[in-house]
């Protein structure tokens, strides 16, 4: 059958810190991507083939930020700090986080990033779906990302003008 040597070839269990970090730190256009330099993802769900969620292990040094304050459209978003305390930014306040402490996000709600204000790294799994043709909004800049039928993201700027 097609597909199936894809399907066999991928692995039934890893080592999650033996799965390579992406290639490219960091999708956002310039002059946004900077912002998040210190930040590691490890596609954990792209090493399994799955489809309809993404599961990350990210690391983030001292100093470092998840994303841009941002919200979903259409996909829920769900963290667990495993190392580290960062702080949950959100439209509405901040949160220290710890190792056992989760926070999830529904679409459409209140925008959100982690802040690694501490002097050690914060290690967490980020799940997310990837509900098709979803938009993350970036309330504090001049910016916006639509999710392609490609499943790639691309920029704009919220005018509409691309990046």
């Amino acid at each position: 059958m097609a597909g199936n040597d894809d399907k066999e070839s991928r692995p039934r269990a890893v080592q999650a810190a033996e799965v390579a970090p992406r290639n490219r730190p960091s999708l956002y256009p310039a002059p946004f991507a900077d912002r998040v330099a210190g930040r590691e993802k490890r596609a954990l769900g792209d090493a399994f083939g799955l489809t309809n969620f993404g599961v990350n292990l990210t690391r983030l040094a001292p100093g470092a930020s998840s994303a841009l304050l941002h919200r979903h459209r259409r996909q829920d978003e769900f963290v667990y700090i495993l190392e580290g305390a960062p702080t949950l930014v959100t439209e509405d306040g901040e949160t220290q986080l710890g190792p056992g402490m989760c926070a999830g996000f529904p679409a459409g709600g209140v925008a959100h990033r982690l802040v690694n204000r501490t002097d050690t790294d914060a290690l967490y799994l980020e799940v997310g779906d990837r509900t098709p043709e979803d938009c993350a909004e970036y309330p504090a800049d001049d910016l916006e990302a639509r999710l392609g039928p490609d499943g790639r993201w691309r920029f704009f700027h919220k005018d509409g003008r691309p990046y």
